[in-house]
């Protein structure tokens, strides 16, 4: 894993994942850049075309090209964009000389609600013995953050924030973990309930007789 950089804005953010696939493409190795929403990776897309690299987009909305999209994403230089659950279960087969280059990379541009969904989208690469990185490449605005913090997000961005818009990891990076981890047991408590109700009401029907 080369770690985390985290920049005060999208756009920043956006600019720093193109500057790592060209680099990383101009050797050779394929980059999948995972996003946390369709909107993500279409906006990724557009900036990609801008920049003038080829790719492919997999979300929901290309999921009838999902098979190809798999199967040709360990190809040298290919750059498959792709949402959280798009393509989940797959392995990547790289093609010949791309080991030489390091294998694939993986890039993942949010955090996600769930940190067991950030190391499914790391586990893509380095599978069955071949190499392999990955890096996040995070933004102070990002939804996980902006939830979370709110108004004081503002503040934590403009007092932290260094030169070409980067934010030191060993201040921002437990911050975004306190907010993931809150999230989790946000959502954790939320399924309870939702089973506690679902007991409740089955109780109910029971009693009543109906099924």
């Amino acid at each position: 894993h080369l770690g985390q950089r985290t920049y005060a804005s999208a756009n920043k953010k956006w600019a720093a994942v193109i500057r790592v696939i060209a680099k990383e493409t101009a050797k050779g190795r394929p980059v999948l850049v995972g996003t946390r929403s369709v909107a993500a990776s279409e906006e990724l897309a557009e900036r990609l075309t801008f920049a003038g690299i080829p790719h492919r987009v997999l979300n929901a909305r290309q999921d009838g090209d999902e098979a190809d999209i798999v199967a040709t994403a360990g190809q040298k230089g290919a750059v498959p964009v792709a949402t959280n659950m798009a393509g989940r279960g797959t392995d990547i087969t790289l093609a010949d000389g791309v080991r030489a280059v390091g294998g694939l990379m993986v890039i993942m541009t949010e955090m996600h609600d769930s940190a067991r969904i950030d190391r499914q989208l790391y586990g893509r690469c380095a599978r069955q013995g071949d190499p392999g990185s990955t890096l996040a490449i995070t933004a102070m605005d990002d939804d996980l953050m902006r939830l979370f913090y709110g108004d004081r997000l503002r503040w934590i961005t403009r007092v932290f924030t260094l030169g070409r818009g980067r934010v030191p990891g060993g201040i921002v990076h437990p911050l975004m973990r306190l907010a993931q981890r809150a999230t989790e047991r946000k959502h954790s408590a939320t399924r309870r309930n939702l089973l506690r109700t679902d007991d409740a009401l089955e109780d109910l029907l029971a009693f009543s007789g109906r099924t």
